[in-house]
């Protein structure tokens, strides 16, 4: 592997992902807000690397690689851990991730033969529409665990209304949607992969 330091943010990220597990895991107040900021520290190298392989003339092989893959495992990871805990429906879990693996297989497929699939702009909002909701979960968990008196209140309306159940609803909705709208941008080089 090139050593670039946007190569080293993405394998970061990547070793970020069993710490931000643990620590969501762990039976301590504050563990699930060390969690949060794993996960957001993890969020910010994923908009960096990128941009500092491109500002610096640093992309490589090996970062069009890594970098999707390791969103897919730090995003993953905390949908699964959201299911386990029974804050999220394994069926959007499984939706979410399912559309993930098979455009991230079918690129990476697609690369070995020589073929390039277009990344739309709604591709990239569904991935930050995924961390956002992320985010505000963690949050959730963290202020739950903390259990102050002063923010009840909030809790409270986030169980009551069903907040977290109706917007990974619609991050699991708007996931299949941008997934069949790669796949339509993308058909006739698809095509062409499948004949050739």
């Amino acid at each position: 592997m090139i050593l670039t330091l946007p190569n080293i943010l993405t394998v970061l990220r990547i070793i970020m992902t069993p710490f931000f597990i643990i620590f969501l895991f762990y039976d301590h107040p504050w563990a699930r807000t060390w969690a949060l900021i794993i996960f957001i520290v993890a969020s910010i190298t994923d908009a960096y690397d990128g941009y500092l392989a491109r500002k610096n003339d640093q992309v490589t092989n090996t970062g069009r690689f890594l970098d999707p893959l390791a969103d897919k495992i730090l995003v993953s990871s905390a949908f699964i851990s959201f299911a386990v805990i029974g804050i999220v429906e394994y069926w959007m879990v499984a939706l979410i991730i399912f559309r993930d693996l098979f455009v991230t297989g079918l690129r990476v497929a697609m690369s070995h033969k020589g073929f390039t699939m277009i990344t739309s702009r709604i591709a990239k909002l569904k991935t930050g529409t995924q961390i956002g909701i992320i985010i505000f979960i963690l949050t959730f968990l963290g202020l739950k665990a903390l259990n102050l008196e002063p923010l009840r209140f909030i809790l409270h309306v986030i169980m009551d209304y069903h907040l977290i159940y109706w917007l990974t609803l619609a991050a699991t909705i708007f996931t299949v949607i941008t997934g069949l709208t790669y796949l339509k941008s993308n058909r006739r080089v698809i095509r062409q992969f499948f004949s050739a």
